[in-house]
């Protein structure tokens, strides 16, 4: 039997025997005080190899996601690349379309942002377990800095998302003689797309910084399973 399988019962019997004078008293009392030290000593050892196995699948679980995240994330940095561009050339057919009162020929307005997900369940895990609280400090800390981070874009994509609905309105993939917004129609789709575009800068900069944090942590930790 594996001794994290044990559980350690303070059972103390009292003397089958009636001491006899001081000298026997303190015999069974030391006996006693020995006996308890022993248990205790047993159920810390059984706590203490607990707490390391449930650190060690926490940490094994965080650096696997972490690295699944790590291998993805260049791939959505592209995407938003793409999405940027498209946003770009978006607010110029508009800009074009304020100077000359007159839709660009053969050109479409198309919002294309989409919500980038990381994995984030061995996190949660952990805090639920309570895995978090035996781990070194700063360890612990390097994972809450990166799931913070990971939030924080989660936050930023979402209010994204929501700006990029708003711009898609009417007008979205229309072309040719569809394509004849009023002025005042430019200038909210105008200010939409602008804030819009803004948004997608502070979404780059976080998955930047969280490219960041992931590279320098399994650089940090790379053999860590």
């Amino acid at each position: 039997m594996k001794i994290d399988e044990v559980t350690p019962v303070l059972d103390v019997h009292p003397p089958h025997e009636t001491p006899h004078g001081w000298r026997d008293f303190f015999i069974h009392l030391f006996t006693i005080t020995i006996g308890l030290l022993i248990a205790l000593s047993l159920e810390g050892i059984v706590e203490w190899q607990h707490h390391r196995h449930l650190v060690h699948d926490a940490e094994a679980s965080l650096h696997k996601e972490i690295q699944n995240n790590a291998n993805i994330i260049q791939t959505t940095l592209d995407e938003l690349d793409k999405e940027q561009a498209n946003l770009k050339h978006d607010i110029a057919v508009l800009q074009m379309l304020v100077k000359t009162h007159k839709a660009p020929a053969n050109e479409s307005l198309y919002v294309d942002f989409r919500i980038h997900t990381f994995e984030g369940v061995s996190w949660k895990t952990a805090q639920s377990t309570g895995a978090l609280s035996y781990m070194p400090y700063n360890r612990a800390q390097e994972y809450a800095d990166i799931y913070a981070t990971q939030d924080e874009l989660a936050t930023s994509e979402q209010q994204a998302s929501r700006d990029a609905i708003l711009s898609l309105g009417p007008l979205n993939n229309a072309t040719g003689d569809q394509f004849n917004p009023t002025p005042a129609q430019t200038d909210a789709l105008m200010d939409r797309m602008e804030t819009l575009q803004g948004q997608l800068i502070l979404v780059d900069n976080f998955m930047q910084s969280l490219s960041r944090q992931y590279k320098e942590f399994l650089a940090a930790h790379p053999g860590d399973r």
